[in-house]
């Protein structure tokens, strides 16, 4: 690998680590406070993305599956109502807006919520760098101690180009594998969820986390490689779509449901509990106590973890049955059981050992796939954050400590700014990951960037 390249004449104001929905709102909320100023009182900001365009969970862009939070919850419109930036300026550029009242309906299909998101992000692509992977980030200690800025560095991979401030000119090798070394006052750290491997499990040509779900099936039908038998573990909605999903997309294969419940969990999705979603929410559960903070998670879990759409139980169910009035049983639900083992059948295939748990008995299904619809986990911030990491204060459960501005609390010598978008349940609640106040969030963030900016 070559020498970091410097850009040493720009300091960014924000410099945004991942570009998917949260730092695309705050993308946004950047560019409509810059519209109307001048040059010098303009928030020079700069997003960074290791994908080489936006995308967002593309595996799981089911063709009928629809959002589970309002249109309304859009990138902008908590923030700002009258942005042309929203989900309904987007319909009404595509043509589609008369047809979408129509279907009477607050919630999209996941699909066309992705592609307003590509509409979105390619207004502000000009405030983007794809293709550029964060390798470290270094706090950059002055004379007197004081921290006033990070050093973020990115590689690139071969082929990428330049991107918008960069630091690198044609011909510098950027291309080829060099690093790109950028200087902020403010970083926005938003890298989403990683995939979550159950232990004992590995993934494989045959074994695919749900995120994959789509390309990797598609890549088998297109192959013509048949498929007899596919299990499925989970009991979420991602859960239930794939085994929806799969079934469909393979009329001859058995599809095989493994949880641990004894069935699928409606999501609580009525009015008085998805006020645990509204921002005002988030005041609450910041200021209360550590065992308050807990119990309201146990209380609304079944908000958002592990539940399904109750339409989906209900057409997953009625599938069942007709299967069983016909003779012909596709769909197989093992609940109250786990998977004990997996090992690769002579065939190519799995042998997939599940545990029926109240009386131990085990079965071996062959499969030719196994779909691991697992959930997510926060990533590791100390290995991103690296020298960074060692600022941040931590509470007594050894979790970062966080402001209500989303801002990270750090030594007193640190004066730049280290903002979470994801990964603050601990101090957020439910929303931290969820769209649900994703506008609100890059408000709160651009406000506390915009105070610290102004001159006291």
């Amino acid at each position: 690998m070559k020498s970091p390249l410097m850009d040493s004449d720009v300091v960014h104001d924000v410099l945004g680590i991942g570009f998917g929905p949260s730092n695309l709102a705050l993308s946004i909320a950047v560019e409509e406070h810059n519209r109307n100023l001048p040059a010098d009182r303009r928030l020079n900001a700069l997003f960074l993305e290791r994908q080489p365009r936006f995308g967002w969970h593309r595996g799981m862009l089911i063709d009928d599956a629809t959002m589970q939070v309002s249109f309304l919850k859009d990138l902008v419109t908590l923030r700002n109502p009258t942005s042309d930036y929203s989900f309904l300026c987007f319909l009404r550029e595509q043509g589609r807006l008369i047809d979408f009242l129509n279907q009477k309906t607050l919630f999209p299909l996941r699909m066309e919520f992705h592609e307003y998101f590509e509409w979105a992000a390619e207004r502000v692509s000009h405030l983007v760098s794809y293709g550029s992977e964060v390798v470290a980030v270094d706090p950059v200690r002055g004379d007197d101690g004081e921290i006033a800025f990070f050093d973020v560095t990115t590689r690139d991979p071969a082929g990428s180009g330049s991107g918008p401030g960069s630091g690198s000119s044609p011909g510098s090798g950027r291309g080829s594998g060099t690093t790109v070394t950028r200087r902020a006052r403010n970083i926005s750290v938003a890298m989403g969820l990683e995939p979550h491997v159950p232990p004992g499990l590995e993934l494989g040509e045959r074994v695919w986390h749900n995120s994959e779900l789509i390309p990797r099936a598609t890549g088998l039908a297109e192959a013509g490689a048949p498929v007899r038998r596919a299990v499925v573990l989970g009991a979420g909605q991602s859960a239930a779509e794939a085994v929806d999903y799969l079934h469909r997309t393979f009329p001859d294969a058995e599809v095989c449901s493994v949880f641990a419940k004894y069935g699928y969990t409606p999501a609580d999705d009525s009015p008085f509990a998805n006020r645990i979603f509204d921002p005002e929410a988030v005041d609450v559960y910041f200021s209360a106590p550590s065992e308050v903070k807990q119990s309201l998670i146990d209380y609304h879990r079944s908000t958002n973890y592990s539940v399904v759409d109750m339409e989906l139980i209900e057409a997953l169910y009625a599938t069942a049955y007709r299967e069983k009035v016909a003779g012909r049983e596709r769909l197989r639900f093992l609940n109250v059981s786990r998977i004990r083992a997996v090992d690769s059948a002579t065939d190519g295939g799995l042998d997939v050992a599940v545990e029926f748990l109240p009386t131990g008995e085990k079965q071996v299904l062959s499969a030719d796939v196994l779909v691991l619809a697992t959930g997510y986990r926060p990533r590791d911030l100390s290995s991103l954050l690296g020298e960074a990491a060692k600022l941040c204060l931590r509470d007594d459960g050894d979790e970062i400590r966080v402001g209500r501005d989303h801002r990270v609390e750090t030594v007193p010598e640190v004066t730049a700014g280290l903002y979470l978008q994801g990964g603050t349940e601990h101090t957020h609640g439910l929303t931290s990951t969820l769209l649900s106040t994703v506008a609100v969030r890059a408000e709160e963030i651009h406000r506390s960037v915009q105070a610290a900016r102004l001159p006291v």
